[in-house]
């Protein structure tokens, strides 16, 4: 395995073609086809699947990675040599659930700008930790406490979610409380088919799967959004909430921690190393 063929696997999945990746690399579609056969050769494993796009295969999801990684190192050692003549900020890709993004994770690493250009994922805090094992990213906040191979873990803290809705909304099919029965008909408001949140919630509550009428959101400021407007009640986080938001709690005890955690590459690099030090500071401050 050499640079140049590294390069190509991940200028390939990066853009999804071989013609894409002819033009990130500034060559031929026919030079970049022969660098992967050439690394498929060296690896002995079938490393893409030439669809559109182009998917990595599990072999080929471990050479990425290791083609990230070496990636990574020539930046940060081009940008020792240069000195004052670095290319530019480290390049970063980032899975970061919606919530996060929405709240206390930008404001952490906008002082980063000129050091680390970001290349933010954003997925479920639930499947983040996919990112970075088939090495779309470098860190990822997740939900997964357990160390992705290569990858070291640290708690951040937790993000409190409750039930909420417009008070009007509550009158309507809360009069009596968040009763199974009530819970079983009223309409929630979803982020998305991999939100597990309000369904954990119900099964929690109602001791079954209830069915009720459901709105997906896909965003985060717009699934508040959906609540205020009274389509339907959600589990919101405390950070996005406040004494005038026009919302109440429809179920006192129905408050759900999810906790965070930060993984990411053990290799050191400075965009890395103070990347991860934003983020850890800033979810101190804001996370329970």
């Amino acid at each position: 395995m050499d640079l140049a063929q590294l390069q190509a696997l991940a200028a390939a999945v990066e853009a999804g073609t071989l013609d894409g990746a002819a033009r990130l690399l500034h060559v031929t579609p026919s030079a970049v086809s022969q660098r992967l056969r050439a690394l498929e050769s060296a690896t002995g494993q079938v490393l893409l699947v030439r669809s559109r796009p182009v998917v990595p295969t599990e072999a080929g999801a471990a050479v990425l990675r290791l083609a990230r990684q070496v990636q990574l190192l020539v930046d940060d050692t081009t940008a020792q040599l240069t000195g004052d003549a670095a290319p530019g900020p480290t390049a970063v890709p980032v899975a970061v659930n919606a919530d996060s993004l929405a709240t206390w994770f930008l404001p952490a690493v906008a002082p980063l700008a000129d050091r680390v250009q970001l290349d933010v994922r954003v997925a479920d805090q639930s499947l983040t930790s996919a990112l970075l094992r088939d090495g779309t990213v470098m860190a990822a906040v997740t939900a997964d406490p357990v160390a992705v191979p290569g990858c070291s873990v640290t708690r951040l803290g937790a993000m409190t979610y409750r039930p909420m809705a417009t008070a009007g909304f509550a009158r309507s099919w809360f009069a009596e409380g968040a009763t199974p029965a009530e819970l079983r008909r009223a309409p929630v408001v979803v982020f998305d088919r991999t939100d597990d949140l309000q369904a954990a919630y119900l099964r929690r509550r109602t001791h079954d799967r209830p069915a009720p009428p459901v709105h997906f959101v896909p965003a985060s400021a717009d699934h508040l959004l959906a609540v205020r407007l009274g389509l339907g009640w959600g589990m919101v986080p405390d950070l996005q909430t406040g004494p005038d938001d026009g919302l109440v709690e429809v179920d006192p005890d129905g408050a759900v921690d999810v906790v965070l955690w930060w993984q990411q590459w053990k290799l050191r690099s400075p965009g890395l190393d103070a990347l991860a030090g934003a983020v850890r500071g800033a979810a101190r401050a804001a996370l329970v």
